[in-house]
């Protein structure tokens, strides 16, 4: 394994971490404060830092070429999505629910990447997102009563992220990663700003203000981290540390929320998991294969 891909197996982990202490700290907070209040609490802090940060490195957020300006602007649109269905999905369900039919990510990448890019996958791929997908119905377990709006929003951000990761790898490498992060944190801001004026303010405690600074901090880990590891080193090897977040959600949504997945969600869960694992698997030795 080389240097470039190691380094990006420390990102990918640290990402998965940085984001999911994010989401507790944000489904803590918002016991008590309105989500958009949150959203923007959150945004403006990290937003400010990473834009200090970009600055100190000498990277200038609106320098960019028109393509790749179409491309962010594309990127940030799918970012505001994921990240207003994913939040208004985790006020409502248990982070170790949600975070399971986030894993359906690779799988739905692979398949994105197949139709808007024109990758090749062979029917061993196709079978597994299949069998994948189907995972995913049985932690959605659409039908019963544990399938709810809720569940479809944690549906819409999945295709949102899809959006956002296939545009990440269509941005030129020059584009700094700190660029692309604050363009997304900034456009995050404004969208709580909207909804602020439909859900109004509601007073900000220590417990609070601990908690939105932590969010705001594991946000920036995580989107300069992200990136960073989506533009680096070899993907087959790369992505299947994604699946570090579940084990996290699983520990954080036990210890904190005293919440534990059903035997149907630990099923799907693990099928959507060994899915995207052979598939990426898969593309690895076929991309070692093409290259020898």
């Amino acid at each position: 394994m080389g240097a470039d891909t190691l380094r990006a197996v420390a990102l990918m982990n640290v990402a998965m971490l940085a984001f999911t202490i994010n989401d507790t700290c944000m489904k803590l907070v918002t016991q008590s404060l309105p989500l958009y209040q949150a959203i923007v609490l959150r945004g403006v802090t990290s937003t400010l830092t990473l834009w200090l940060v970009a600055r100190a490195k000498g990277v200038r957020v609106l320098d960019l070429a028109p393509r790749d300006r179409r491309i962010v602007a594309m990127r940030t649109l799918a970012e505001v999505a994921a990240t207003v269905t994913f939040l208004t999905a985790l006020t409502q369900m248990p982070l170790a629910t949600l975070s399971a039919i986030m894993q359906s990510l690779p799988l739905a990448v692979t398949l994105g990447a197949a139709l808007v890019f024109g990758d090749r996958i062979g029917w061993r791929r196709t079978m597994a997102i299949v069998l994948g997908f189907v995972g995913v119905l049985l932690i959605v377990q659409p039908g019963t009563a544990g399938f709810d709006r809720w569940s479809v929003l944690g549906l819409l951000s999945v295709a949102a992220v899809v959006v956002r990761d296939l545009a990440t790898r269509g941005l030129d490498p020059r584009v700094p990663s700190v660029a692309v992060a604050v363009w997304a944190g900034g456009a995050v801001t404004v969208l709580g700003l909207v909804g602020m004026a439909f859900t109004g303010w509601a007073p900000v405690g220590p417990a609070e203000a601990l908690l939105i600074l932590c969010a705001s901090a594991a946000l920036i880990v995580g989107y300069l981290t992200i990136v960073m590891a989506m533009r680096g080193g070899d993907m087959a090897t790369v992505a299947p540390f994604r699946y570090m977040a579940l084990l996290w959600a699983l520990l954080l949504g036990w210890s904190i929320f005293g919440t534990w997945p059903d035997r149907l969600t630990w099923i799907g869960a693990a099928i959507v998991v060994l899915a995207g694992l052979f598939t990426l698997l898969r593309e690895g030795r076929l991309r070692r294969r093409g290259a020898s």
